[in-house]
């Protein structure tokens, strides 16, 4: 079955959204104090912590509206491009090692991606 364009690009959009919210919980982490009261308080008033959990309520959104038509098992598979995209967001902006394995990985998950859905 085909999708409309809008419908695949919530596909697609969805775990990169995730993908970048789990960017800025990272930059959030190496920003935060103590597990104490202020340490707590001042996390969460971290502008990348408020970025972060706002992409991640839009990315909610956008996956709630594509869920309305497309079923579950064809648009959850698409969750795993988080796998992909995190790593390569890391060692984008991250500076993070990625490695061979990394790849091999990435590639398959592409690969199982295209099994489950053409």
């Amino acid at each position: 079955m085909t999708y409309p364009l809008p419908l695949v690009a919530g596909l697609v959009l969805t775990p990169l959204l995730i993908s970048v919210g789990q960017i800025l919980f990272k930059l959030t982490s190496e920003r935060t104090g103590g597990a104490d009261l202020s340490g707590v308080a001042a996390m969460l008033v971290d502008p990348f912590l408020i970025a972060a959990i706002a992409i991640y309520g839009f990315g909610t959104v956008v996956w709630i509206y594509v869920l309305k038509a497309v079923p579950l098992t064809v648009a959850y598979p698409f969750m795993a491009l988080t796998f992909c995209a995190v790593p390569l967001l890391a060692w984008a902006l991250l500076g993070e090692t990625l490695t061979l394995r990394y790849g091999l990985g990435a590639g398959l998950i592409v690969a199982g991606l295209l099994v489950v859905n053409t």
